[in-house]
């Protein structure tokens, strides 16, 4: 009894150590400058490959960095993009909107075959995470992903997802802020009933042919960095955080952002106030003060970004409508080693708003 009395003393210790020594690391990232920081993620990392675009005086550009921060050769890595997927899928209700094919403040069930006498959130509520969704809902496949170590919602199919819609029933006035993967599902089911295509197609089809980006498409499992995420045809999920990329189409993605297209500027436009950065986020200098469709809206620094993460790999893009800059920034590290893309994009971007002669990396 002793000894285990110890070694759970022991442990309490240890555990109690790595806290305080973690929030001493964290306590000492607010002071890091990008490149500080850029080093810092790389060090030791040999398989490391983060890309990092900007935009400034409407001129884009891109670095590769490797282990320690070291710069390689330009290649254009592909990269899972995670929830920067949303975004698009966003740009594709707000197209929708603009053919007059959805409505935002009219509730699903008016686009989905749903039971009558149940309430359902508006496609602007699904959009802006307000709608009492969870983020997500269990599902048998996720045992066996979880077992064999697959994106948890592989195997998750579109009857699935609307058949736990069917099954819900969101009974209040109004809902707060709870970021919402499975309320991007529904939306790729609303997306698929209006366009009468499914969804893999429509994004496809959307971002290739009307958006230039050749590169950017719906998971394949391909691409020359490995450890992709599996997915399958039939997947729910898929609107939610499926999309893979390189520097060069979201470099233009970005650009877009920039652009006076009536597709992406109903995008930005404020929703709801969410107020949702907690004081981790506020002192990162990562601030949550309000939503459009999908897009974040900063008010401290003027930003709108959103970013993205999957097992092996975090993203980011955020932009400055007032000065007209842009910061991409594609790893193939996950969201939780070291310090995540979302810091290394806001810094970058603090650094080209507060350095109007500063040289673009």
């Amino acid at each position: 009894m002793l000894i285990v009395i110890a070694i759970l003393l022991i442990v309490a210790l240890a555990l109690g150590g790595l806290m305080i020594y973690g929030k001493v690391q964290m306590g000492k990232v607010p002071g890091l400058t990008f490149e500080d920081a850029l080093n810092y993620t790389t060090q030791g990392k040999t398989d490391a490959r983060i890309t990092v675009g900007i935009i400034r005086d409407d001129q884009a550009s891109f670095t590769v960095y490797g282990e320690n921060g070291q710069i390689l050769p330009p290649e254009k890595h592909t990269y899972e993009i995670g929830s920067l997927t949303k975004t698009m899928t966003a740009a594709l209700v707000s197209k929708a909107i603009g053919e007059g094919l959805v409505n935002p403040d009219t509730s699903i069930d008016a686009y989905l075959s749903l039971p009558a006498g149940k309430n359902y959130p508006t496609v602007a509520e699904l959009l802006t995470h307000t709608s009492g969704y969870n983020g997500f809902y269990f599902e048998t496949p996720m045992i066996g992903n979880f077992f064999s170590g697959k994106n948890s919602f592989f195997g998750i199919s579109r009857e699935m997802v609307l058949a736990k819609c069917k099954s819900l029933d969101m009974n209040k006035d109004s809902y707060g802020f709870t970021y919402s993967n499975y309320g991007y599902a529904v939306l790729g089911l609303v997306l698929e009933a209006v366009y009468e295509k499914d969804y893999t197609s429509l994004l496809n089809e959307f971002v290739q042919e009307e958006l230039g980006m050749s590169a950017t498409k719906i998971s394949e499992h391909d691409g020359d960095l490995g450890n992709y995420w599996d997915w399958q045809e039939n997947d729910g999920y898929l609107s939610a955080g499926a999309v893979t990329s390189n520097i060069e189409d979201m470099l233009h993605y970005a650009q877009l952002q920039l652009e006076d297209n009536p597709v992406f500027t109903r995008c930005h436009q404020s929703l709801k106030a969410i107020n949702a950065a907690s004081e981790s986020h506020k002192l990162m200098g990562i601030h949550l003060d309000e939503i459009g469709m999908a897009w974040i809206l900063d008010q401290e620094n003027g930003f709108i970004w959103h970013n993205g993460g999957t097992g092996h790999y975090n993203s980011y893009l955020g932009f400055n409508p007032e000065n007209r800059t842009a910061v991409v920034i594609l790893s193939n590290l996950g969201p939780n080693d070291r310090i995540p893309a979302t810091v290394l994009g806001v810094k970058k971007l603090l650094e080209l708003k507060e350095c109007v002669d500063c040289v673009t990396y």
